[in-house]
This record gives structure tokens, C-alpha cells and sequence, in this order.
């Protein structure tokens, strides 16, 4: 079977990157967890969809505008406080994959300021299996360059030669590739060059099987155990 992580800490279960939707991704079984973190103006890293923080809180304005004091006070859709990086680390089993998804939006220099922080923090958590994931390719070269597992998330299937060829430079080691993109030829060509493969968002067992049977290594599920079970009662 192919590994399930949990989209936005499993947002199936509870707001996205909420400590709901982690309790509920956890006591339904996942092999990794994947969230989205952004730099806050004192250097913290809080986990929360959108820099933009009107869209996913109760703040105004952009997260790195805003204090960590300031974003522990805030509230998510849901009511709840949003989780840091910190949090998760201390609670998340140490067997799982942890993907931070790096938001910036259209910021390369804050999305490296990110990374940086977040390397930062990671050093604290030796033997933790990570990943850093970003739209941004600056965030995936500067993880990459810190010694970072770093995937670039694309939603494009044009030029995947030149693509892995980027990739091999600046030893991003992946990509996440959207499930309606993917085809034999398109992840044929990525390991070629010799990228790793996942893709995301899947939640229907037929759209599983089709990903499953391209041999990707990952794949992200908004409810990773409805969609597991749907798909083991079709096999």
C-alpha cells in the first residue's frame, strides 16, 4: 500500500492545521503528516494555511507582520489556537514523516527566511524523518542548502527534463505533482532524472488506485483512513 499522509494535519478531522485535525489523523493511523508553515515577525513558525491570515484566522494582515504572542492569541476557523512547529514536534510520533509545506506568497526572501528558521528548529529534533515542501523555489534551493529534504510542488507538467535537471543543480531531492497531471510518461521522466515522486490532494479509492499504479512514493489524503478503507474494500 501505498504511504498516506495527512493533508493539513488531516482537515478531514478538524480545521486545517489544528490540533483536532492532528489528534483525529492520528488516532485514525497515517504514515506521515503534512502542514503549512509560515515565519512569524519574531522568527516563530506557526502553522497555519495561509500567510494571509484573514482567510484562515482572526487576525488582519500577514503573519509575518505578526508576533508569535500575537498569533497564540489568534483563532482558527474552528475556535482553536493555530499549532507551532514546536508543538507538533513534541507530539507527533517519531516514526512518521513530517512534510512543512513553506508559505510565503510570492515572497523569495521571506520563504529562505523561513526555511532558515525552520532548519533552526529541526536541529533540535535529530533522527525526526522531514521534508520541506514549497510552491517557491527558493525555499526548496535554501533547504536543500542547509542539508534539508526539500520537494517542489508543481502544478505543471511542462518541461520535466529541465525540471529534474534544476533539481539535480540545487539537490532538491522530489517533487509533489498534482494527481490530475500525473501520467507514465510525466513520472517516468521525473525519475529518470532522478526525483521522488508524491502527489495530493486524493480522496476517492478509484483516484488512489490510478496514483498508486503510477508508483508514486506518497500520497496526501485530506482523510487518509476513509480513503484507505474504501480502497482495500475495492481491492
Amino acid at each position: 500500500m501505498v504511504p498516506l499522509y495527512a493533508h493539513r494535519l488531516g482537515r478531514a478531522y478538524g480545521p486545517d492545521n489544528s490540533r483536532t485535525a492532528l489528534a483525529g489523523a492520528l488516532a485514525a493511523g497515517v504514515d506521515g503528516l503534512e502542514c503549512d508553515v509560515c515565519l512569524t515577525a519574531d522568527g516563530g513558525l506557526v502553522l497555519v494555511h495561509d500567510p494571509w491570515l484573514p482567510s484562515g484566522t482572526d487576525l488582519e494582515g500577514w503573519a509575518h507582520e505578526r508576533t508569535a504572542a500575537e498569533l497564540r492569541r489568534a483563532r482558527l476557523s474552528g475556535g482553536e489556537a493555530p499549532l507551532f512547529v514546536e508543538e507538533l514536534l513534541a507530539v507527533a510520533p517519531r516514526d512518521l514523516v513530517l512534510q512543512f509545506e513553506v508559505k510565503s506568497h510570492a515572497d523569495p526572501e521571506l520563504a529562505t527566511r523561513t526555511v532558515e528558521a525552520l532548519a533552526v528548529v529541526l536541529a533540535r529534533a535529530a533522527g525526526r524523518r522531514v521534508e520541506v515542501l514549497s510552491f517557491a523555489s527558493a525555499a526548496c534551493v535554501g533547504a536543500a542548502s542547509l542539508g534539508l529534504p526539500a520537494r517542489l510542488v508543481i502544478w505543471a507538467d511542462y518541461a520535466p527534463q529541465a525540471l529534474a535537471r534544476w533539481a539535480r543543480r540545487h539537490r532538491v531531492m522530489g517533487v509533489c505533482v498534482e494527481h490530475f497531471l500525473l501520467s507514465r510518461s510525466l513520472v517516468a521522466a521525473l525519475r529518470r532524472g532522478g526525483l521522488s515522486v508524491t502527489t495530493g490532494t486524493v480522496n476517492d479509492a478509484t483516484l488512489l488506485d490510478r496514483v498508486a499504479a503510477l508508483g508514486v512514493d506518497a500520497v496526501t489524503s485530506d482523510d487518509p483512513a476513509a480513503v484507505r478503507a474504501a480502497f482495500a474494500a475495492a481491492a
